[in-house]
């Protein structure tokens, strides 16, 4: 079936890189969602598709014409340890497409079969990780953050045996590519010169082709790299958001967030949160994600070295100034961000600790990250008319901005003196806040009522929270439950990555 003109394999990156396989035929495929609006964007070939023959297509039961499904080999850290091989284990790449714009995507399955990567596994994955990585890769979309997306999600009919059967399930996700950190340590690991560079060239021709023409355009790649990275960094800690495992293998130099396991929105905000169940020592916290983006670059400085300059010393001088930057990029960018989401349009100096001491406050308190930064807005001074207003606009219920006023009152004379700096109206300032402090994230409970749900057949919850949370700053009547904390009965503390 023709549903994508796939473009053809390109022959000039390692060979061993991209290994021929296949999905392993499901009984019953169903589709359980699709996403229309990114088919279209990619410039699908599905509006005479039915269900049934998306379903076939995207559980890997039939191979659309065109694409050459395969396997990708990478290396990576996981928790600090190395591994010279892993690879997609549960995973095929379909092929890449060239979207309407130019631009190249990868379309990979998730939970389609055995691979030669797979290390003894069976390959498959549980509905409820695909449903999961649906619901938060597109959240993060809509938040704006870069991140795989996901095109569709198919129940196949089967069990899997994880600690108890689970109905399984096949996810379809889109990358710009699914090039990581672990792919270049997978070749240095092997001294395989050629093929580094060959990788490296292939990564700046398709995602940082101004690099080509600079005197040493490896040094500007590991320089590219963590731009990206820390810029997307620094839109996780503003959203409040934790990866939870952040090896490597996870970390793409396309700078899209890659892989949704044991991943969370933070609620009580503390920099020390840990969420996911096989992090015991925190190196993944919150507080720690800017530190961890520099620990994994500084990896993958070590594989360009040989790149960077013929001389190991001078190479290595090079990559660690470079490395050197990216705490205090990453803090840059979260400060210009952080900024925004005060009511600030330009970052002074002096926001720094402003800034600083929100977060102390909140953290001392224990305080809801993402209802307190909302609900700033409604402490905007203002008159009456005027906060009538902003109240509602902003979706919160009044006794939010009383118990945060409670939390905040030694801290909002500074803020309010400094929104009067601006000189703007208070309902452009409350409008700007709106903009860039959402009202809706995927929090732990709802999304697990919605997979808890789903394995009961029940998908109505699932597609009620996909709708909440494309819309994440716009106040929905009716839907004030989907920006409410968790009751205590309801609190998921602890995530877990569903493999």
């Amino acid at each position: 079936m023709q549903i994508a003109d796939f473009a053809a394999p390109d022959k000039t990156i390692p060979a061993d890189w991209q290994v021929s396989a296949h999905a392993t035929p499901v009984a019953h495929p169903k589709l359980l969602a699709f996403n229309h609006g990114l088919a279209t964007r990619l410039g699908l070939q599905t509006a005479d598709c039915t269900p049934q023959q998306l379903a076939e297509i995207f559980s890997g039961n039939v191979v659309p014409t065109g694409a050459s499904p395969m396997a990708l080999a990478y290396a990576g850290h996981q928790f600090g340890n190395f591994v010279p091989q892993l690879g997609d284990g549960r995973a095929l790449l379909l092929g890449e497409v060239i979207d309407p714009a130019g631009a190249r995507h990868d379309i990979q399955l998730k939970g389609s079969g055995a691979t030669p990567f797979s290390r003894r596994g069976d390959g498959r994955a549980a509905l409820g990780p695909v449903l999961r990585e649906y619901l938060v890769s597109e959240a993060m979309h809509a938040l704006g953050i870069p991140a795989t997306r996901a095109l569709a999600a198919v129940a196949t009919g089967e069990l899997v045996q994880r600690e108890r059967p689970l109905p399984g399930a096949v996810l379809t996700r889109v990358a710009s590519s699914h090039i990581r950190v672990g792919t270049f340590q997978y070749f240095a690991a092997r001294e395989d010169l050629a093929a580094l560079r060959a990788l490296a060239d292939h990564v700046i021709a398709r995602h940082y082709p101004e690099l080509s023409a600079e005197p040493n355009p490896y040094l500007m790649l590991l320089d590219a790299i963590a731009e990206r990275q820390v810029r997307l960094i620094a839109q996780w800690m503003q959203a409040g958001f934790i990866h939870g495992v952040m090896n490597t293998d996870n970390m793409a130099v396309s700078g899209e967030t890659l892989d949704f396991g044991p991943c969370a929105f933070m609620e009580a905000y503390h920099p020390d949160t840990v969420f996911s169940a096989i992090d015991t020592q925190g190196r993944y916290a919150f507080g720690q994600q800017p530190v961890m983006a520099a620990w994994n670059l500084a990896r993958l400085a070590e594989t360009l070295l040989p790149l960077i300059d013929g001389t190991v010393e001078q190479a290595a001088s090079q990559a660690q100034a470079l490395i050197h930057t990216v705490q205090p990029r990453c803090r840059a960018h979260y400060l210009q961000g952080m900024a925004a989401r005060l009511g600030l349009q330009e970052l002074q100096e002096s926001d720094a600790p402003l800034i600083d001491q929100l977060l102390k406050h909140l953290a001392d308190a224990g305080a809801d990250y993402t209802r307190s930064l909302r609900g700033l807005s409604l402490m905007v001074p203002a008159g009456p008319a005027e906060a009538q207003q902003i109240a509602r606009d902003n979706g919160l219920p009044a006794e939010a901005a009383l118990a945060l006023q409670d939390v905040l009152q030694d801290w909002l004379p500074a803020w309010h003196a400094r929104l009067a700096v601006q000189g703007r109206p208070p309902t452009a300032v409350a409008q700007f806040m709106n903009t860039h402090n959402p009202l809706y994230i995927p929090r732990n409970h709802l999304v697990e009522q919605a997979l808890q749900a789903a394995y009961q057949g029940d998908l109505e919850p699932f597609r009620q929270l996909q709708q909440v949370l494309a819309q994440p700053c716009m106040a929905q009547a009716g839907r004030e439950a989907y920006a409410s904390a968790a009751r205590p009965e309801e609190q998921v503390l602890r995530t877990f990555c569903g493999t």
